[in-house]
């Protein structure tokens, strides 16, 4: 079935981070984490050190709707960067709790940007950043 993601890249802790976006949606990984040491060395290739084998290739989670949020380390010397946040993931949730429950877990450690706030069209509106650096909007028409 065809679908639409969001991939996120970590500075060396995805794991951690799905690990609290896991604890926040509720939910649970879709298969293994795989990491770097599970690929087998190419003819060449210098093998990897104990702590880059431990580091996420790729982890997926659904949060909600169906959509699928994935992410893996970005190890410069691999030949990955992160270029910096320029996606913003956009939670639509049927309840006004659902929405404050979410935003509350979210924004532990990092840096709300607006409250759940009422707005002129009649429905909630907030943002904040997580920290890890992804920002999260938060939009709901039930009153």
């Amino acid at each position: 079935m065809a679908r639409v993601s969001t991939w996120f890249h970590f500075a060396g802790n995805a794991e951690e981070a799905f690990l609290f976006y896991k604890s926040v949606f509720q939910t649970e990984f879709v298969g293994p984490i795989k990491r770097f040491g599970d690929l087998p060395t190419a003819p060449g290739q210098s093998p990897l050190s104990a702590e880059e084998a431990k580091m996420v290739m790729k982890i997926a989670l659904p949060i909600l709707g169906g959509h699928v949020i994935i992410g893996n380390d970005a190890p410069a010397h691999l030949g990955q960067r992160i270029q910096g946040n320029n996606v913003t993931i956009n939670l639509e949730t049927d309840t006004r709790a659902e929405t404050e429950r979410l935003f509350a877990a979210l924004k532990v450690g990092g840096t709300v940007e607006h409250e759940p706030t009422e707005m002129p069209w009649g429905g909630c509106w907030a943002s904040l950043i997580d920290r890890y650096g992804n920002e999260w909007m938060f939009s709901c028409d039930a009153k």
